[in-house]
């Protein structure tokens, strides 16, 4: 693998600095999601259980200790419990808004390296053709030893943008549909605490 790094020349640098901000970025992605965003909607039971036997007080308190986006959003609406619904529906939107962005977190950079790793590949396809062309013209004939470096740094840089892209694509795909899995279980959990909070006032 060494040895086809230096033959795809100084684009493979730039292909291995993707390779490494994307894999650090999709971990990221792993370890926030998996720890943050389960357990929803049992969440949403326990707390409503908690603020009916113990008051909305307890249900804060619960809120607060509880690190999901989840927890952070009924939370804002219990701290409105008691005010009109316009306010409470509010204050589960600004909240919303902010847990959305980090949710989001990442996202547009993992989906950019799909983007950008592949035009990185193409251009050291052009860069391996051109210097390609380069020793044809310096020996006047097409000698498969005098253009084979060129040709081997056009396809190594365009296999590997491609190799960085294909997997980063896939993740970016499925880290989307988890979010946006979680985001209508927040919507759901958020709507019955307002029905639950406005009923009892």
């Amino acid at each position: 693998m060494l040895e086809e790094f230096k033959a795809g020349g100084d684009i493979m640098w730039f292909l291995l600095l993707c390779a490494v901000a994307g894999l650090t970025f999709a971990i990221e992605r792993v370890i926030t999601l998996l720890l943050r965003t389960g357990g929803t909607r049992q969440f949403a039971k326990r707390l409503m259980k908690t603020v009916d036997q113990q008051g909305v007080q307890a249900g804060i308190e619960l809120c607060a200790k509880t690190p999901s986006p989840v927890a952070k959003v009924l939370g804002a609406a219990l701290e409105k419990a008691g005010q009109d619904r316009t306010l409470i529906e509010n204050a589960v939107v600004q909240a919303g808004a902010t847990e959305l962005g980090f949710l989001d977190r990442f996202m547009p950079l993992i989906a950019g390296i799909t983007t950008v790793a592949p035009f990185f590949g193409f251009l050291g396809t052009v860069t391996g053709m051109i210097g390609a062309f380069k020793a044809v013209a310096a020996v006047g004939e097409v000698d498969p030893t005098v253009v084979s470096s060129g040709i081997a740094e056009a396809l190594i840089t365009t296999k590997w943008g491609l190799i960085i892209a294909a997997p980063l694509s896939i993740v970016h795909i499925a880290f989307s549909m988890v979010v946006n899995g979680y985001l209508r279980q927040m919507e759901s959990a958020s709507s019955e605490l307002v029905d639950y909070l406005t009923a009892k006032r």
